[in-house]
């Protein structure tokens, strides 16, 4: 028997019986509900349920979409993700916002044909090296290939955890070549320790003004140590204070938090205390920024000679603009907080600001 989330009809959103196209809560729910068509489509596959017994398509039909491609995953064949395209009932006419396709990508799934693969790849984010794997590959080339071929808008990006952290890491591959692509990312991981959850907000500002002390200090430090001549280091210290996340800074991806899931809520810090450091002075936003462009991890274990260990360069999780939208009703418990179910309801406090790196 199927879980009251597994099924369409017994949870999905009946509420949404006409999309429009233009209204971002609904873009938001068709969004979240292709991402879980990807988990059921995986679900099925594991449990072997077909034709009539399959569960999946009426998470994408409801919203007349239909999926074109699998994506599977080279080690464990699994379906990590699928592209989607709309089936316009008037081919002739042109559905303002509506996308021609959507390539969505699931998160960590805790079924035994998968979770091994997918406890990996979550390593990877931590280790900040998801760009090195094969998984993360296949969705590059996936998403490349759509851009190259309908145009970057024509499609959306989306996933939930493990698959938003991938979504966000193609957007922001294409963005840096100057394709932006819209992207709707839902509990994107956020690698670092819960400063959120703490209380008091002095303590937590003062933890994370000396954290982008510490890491801007740390990548100085390693720069100037692996240039030895004067002039070399003179060069270093100015491409460093460079900004490379300029290139981005005209992305602007839905990233969907929730205050109670621990691995997503410290982009809700992040991007306060962006502002709270430009707002210091007397340097302290070239600090950020310089911090910004590290993995403090990765720079402390290069700094106690452990090579390889975690990546120093650019953390997947960075990211200079977005539009922050939060989930402010209370969660029951982490998992209620983490899942994609949330984003489809009609009935959760959401608030929204837009972050523009500057």
């Amino acid at each position: 028997m199927a879980s009251d989330r597994e099924e369409f009809n017994l949870c999905g959103p009946t509420h949404l019986t006409t999309v429009d196209w233009g209204n971002e809560d609904h873009q938001r729910c068709v969004a979240a509900c292709l991402v879980q068509g990807i988990y059921i489509v995986e679900q099925d596959r594991q449990l072997k349920r077909e034709g009539t017994e399959a569960l999946a398509s009426p998470w994408w039909e409801s919203f007349n979409f239909k999926l074109i491609r699998h994506l599977k995953d080279d080690a464990d064949f699994s379906i990590f993700g699928g592209i989607f395209e709309y089936k316009s009932l008037q081919p002739d006419v042109v559905d303002s916002g509506v996308p021609r396709y959507v390539i969505a990508f699931r998160g960590t799934l805790t079924k035994a044909d998968s979770i091994t693969r997918d406890i990996e790849l979550d390593i990877h984010i931590i280790r900040n090296g998801l760009h090195r794997t094969s998984r993360f590959e296949i969705a590059m080339q996936a998403v490349r290939s759509m851009a190259d071929s309908v145009g970057a808008s024509s499609f959306w990006l989306t996933g939930h955890s493990l698959g938003a952290a991938m979504a966000l890491l193609a957007g922001k591959t294409m963005a840096k070549s100057g394709v932006y692509i819209k992207s709707l990312l839902f509990n994107p991981p956020y690698v670092s320790p819960p400063i959120e959850r703490i209380a008091n907000e002095r303590v937590r500002h003062g933890i994370r003004f000396a954290g982008s002390l510490i890491t801007a200090g740390l990548a100085l430090s390693r720069t100037l140590k692996q240039t030895q001549q004067p002039q070399q280091q003179q060069l270093q210290l100015q491409n460093l204070t460079e900004d490379p996340l300029e290139a981005l800074s005209s992305w602007l991806p839905n990233i969907h938090v929730n205050p109670g899931d621990h691995l997503c809520s410290e982009y809700i810090g992040f991007f306060e205390h962006r502002g709270n450091m430009e707002q210091i002075g007397y340097g302290a936003g070239i600090v950020e920024r310089m911090a910004m462009q590290h993995s403090l991890g990765g720079l402390l274990m290069d700094a106690m000679g452990v090579s390889n260990a975690v990546e120093v360069e650019e953390p997947v999780h960075v990211i200079p603009s977005a539009n922050l939208i939060v989930n402010k009703t209370i969660s029951e418990d982490y998992k209620d907080a983490h899942g994609i179910h949330q984003w489809w309801r009609d009935d959760q406090e959401l608030v929204s600001h837009i972050y523009m790196y500057k």
